[in-house]
């Protein structure tokens, strides 16, 4: 038997910065052993460009499809109505980026809250689990993932930056966790480094985020400053490091507990 691949479960790869070289960022990506990618809709549109890209990719490329808290005040009922056909494709794993963010407020509060709800409810209706975003918005997002956790499958806090009470409040509630390359930081990533290790093997997932946060330490910087995800065994091996395990252990249960979230098949077999 083969090795596992690694699996990159948070990539934005519809975005305009890889407009000039996207099927070379993929290429390279398999290269350098990230297998599979779980591609990331933010909007619906976006949503619709991720399909297509995952169709030129099939059993590499996955997406989500759904509407970020950022632009919540740009869809109506009716566009997020247009996400549940998407919800059938083969290649749509599941429902987000989701969630609310008050940091940056670029929708209002009871619009982001709004279309993060009717994102849970269709994850409940379809099966899929949810792809979450939260920032600066625990307690509400905590109180509404409470309010419907009997109905939705699973959810991963992607991106996971927070607090011990933040990972533990979601550990509670049965979810998963996504680290990126934040963990790379050692100013704003610290707290980070000292949870990641609390993390059970069979929650933790691994991901770029990619063109967003490259590692901090990672040497050469490429000039664009993109994070790729051909970073993603960077990372993974930050991980490793911290929890005390080899990274080919690392590799498979970080395997295993996305193909069981996702309920992805292995490309190698």
């Amino acid at each position: 038997m083969s090795a596992p691949c690694w699996i990159d479960i948070g990539v934005n790869l519809t975005d305009n910065s890889f407009n000039s070289d996207r099927s070379e960022v993929i290429e390279r990506s398999f290269a350098a052993g990230v297998g599979q990618m779980i591609l990331t809709g933010t909007t619906l549109q976006e949503s619709l460009q991720a399909i297509e890209l995952c169709q030129q990719y099939p059993g590499r490329l996955f997406c989500t499809a759904g509407v970020h808290p950022h632009y919540a005040k740009d869809h109506s009922a009716s566009d997020l109505a247009e996400l549940q056909p998407l919800y059938r494709e083969d290649c749509v794993i599941a429902v987000g980026e989701t969630g609310l963010d008050f940091n940056r407020n670029f929708s209002p509060a009871n619009m982001q809250i709004a279309a993060f709800e009717k994102q849970v409810e269709m994850a409940a209706e379809c099966g899929l689990p949810l792809f979450l975003h939260e920032r600066d918005a625990h307690q509400k997002q905590v109180e509404i993932l409470k309010t419907y956790r009997d109905d939705f499958r699973h959810a991963v806090a992607h991106c996971f930056t927070g607090s011990k009470r933040e990972l533990y409040n979601y550990l509670d509630l049965d979810l998963h966790i996504g680290i990126t390359g934040w963990i790379c930081d050692e100013r704003r990533g610290s707290e980070l480094q000292r949870l990641v290790s609390e993390i059970p093997a069979d929650r933790l997932m691994l991901e770029t985020d990619a063109p967003y946060l490259i590692p901090r330490d990672l040497k050469p910087k490429p000039r664009s400053r993109r994070n790729l995800p051909e970073f993603l065994p960077h990372i993974a091996a930050k991980v490793a490091s911290l929890r005390g395990v080899s990274l080919k252990q690392l590799q498979t249960e970080v395997a295993t507990t996305s193909r069981q979230f996702f309920r992805l098949a292995d490309p190698t077999d």
